[in-house]
């Protein structure tokens, strides 16, 4: 359901081409984890609801294959923690831009932001260009399906990034703030179910401050050795 869903994506013109290849990378990983989410990641999307609910301006940044894959769940999470929502492509096009931002429309969102004059430093794509009252001011980035060279330069900028990448081997996932290695659809309503939680507590920064990074990722990586173990010895 999910590779069809990207699969209409391509065909309507606001997924590119190369988010399919992208899309099977994923698979293959969520594969290796059982289709399911571990503890680690859960930990992880807790840790970005609190980032997220104590940001002074965070932003949600959508591609062609978040579009596709989820879009009222970018809008019901935007809702809960008051984060804007920016599209950002590296193939862009004004088309392409204005089919996703009508296709977030649709799903609720409102004031939809689209590229604009700003710049991350580092980034020579039309990733970097962003817009200056979006991704440009955020202080906490959410960045589904990212590339890793725009994750560094995220962190480079001094943002705090979250990132969503089914590979726990990923530059995205070891350049990142807060890495959460899960599939896209089921990491989202995730954050959002935390963020309901986590609203009003008093331990925001001290959940942001208790995760370690590199743990959790290790900790993927034996979930994932242990179900392959689990599968070949038994």
């Amino acid at each position: 359901m999910q590779r069809r869903k990207v699969e209409e994506g391509v065909g309507e013109g606001y997924t590119a081409l190369a988010g399919l290849i992208a899309h099977g990378r994923g698979e293959c990983f969520d594969y290796l984890i059982g289709e399911k989410t571990v503890r680690a990641a859960e930990s992880a999307e807790k840790t970005a609801a609190a980032l997220l609910l104590s940001a002074k301006n965070p932003v949600i940044s959508v591609n062609g294959n978040v579009a596709a894959l989820c879009p009222e769940k970018v809008v019901a999470l935007a809702e809960e923690v008051n984060a804007k929502i920016e599209v950002n492509l590296f193939y862009r096009t004004k088309e392409r831009e204005d089919k996703i931002a009508r296709l977030l429309e649709k799903a609720g969102g409102k004031n939809i932001m689209k590229s604009g004059k700003g710049k991350i430093k580092g980034l020579e794509s039309k990733r970097g260009e962003v817009n200056e009252e979006g991704i440009l001011k955020a202080d906490v980035v959410l960045v589904p399906l990212e590339d890793g060279d725009r994750t560094e330069a995220l962190v480079n900028a001094g943002k705090k990034v979250i990132t969503i990448d089914l590979n726990p081997l990923s530059r995205t996932s070891r350049t990142a703030t807060v890495p959460i290695v899960d599939n896209v659809s089921r990491a989202l309503p995730a954050v959002t179910f935390f963020a309901k939680e986590l609203k009003g507590s008093h331990r925001l920064d001290e959940i942001v401050e208790e995760f370690r990074k590199e743990d959790n990722l290790k900790s993927v990586l034996d979930e994932i050795i242990k179900r392959l173990e689990k599968l070949c010895f038994e």
